[in-house]
């Protein structure tokens, strides 16, 4: 992973963290897919997808989260709740941070729920 990559993941995590989630994985992987961030909070389960950039930026970098790139989320969160059936019943949200470091700030933007998978 590229530095600015786990930079900003680490960054997500801790302010996770300072919003009441516990952290259940990082980095998971499962064959060809993967999770950044999987959080449990009193809501339910997170599946956030980190995306981070260093300033300036053109836009946003919660538009990379395409629909592809929502599919590979969803399937790797099915993949996920099969090895942990314990969390199976809980609320399930697919969240997206961005992380954008600009000199000595961070600036972190937290979409929770920014989509919701369909299955087709």
């Amino acid at each position: 992973m590229d530095p600015v990559g786990k930079a900003g993941e680490d960054a997500a995590a801790l302010w996770l963290e300072r919003h009441g989630h516990n952290i259940l994985s990082r980095n998971w992987r499962a064959g060809r897919v993967e999770l950044d961030i999987v959080s449990l909070s009193a809501e339910g389960i997170h599946f956030v997808e980190v995306k981070s950039r260093k300033a300036p930026v053109m836009a946003d970098p919660s538009v990379n989260v395409t629909p592809a790139k929502q599919r590979h989320i969803t399937a790797a969160a099915r993949r996920w709740l099969g090895s942990n059936p314990a969390f199976s019943t809980r609320e399930l949200f697919f969240d997206i941070m961005t992380v954008i470091f600009d000199h000595n700030n961070t600036n972190i933007n937290y979409y929770h729920q920014a989509f919701i998978p369909t299955y087709a």
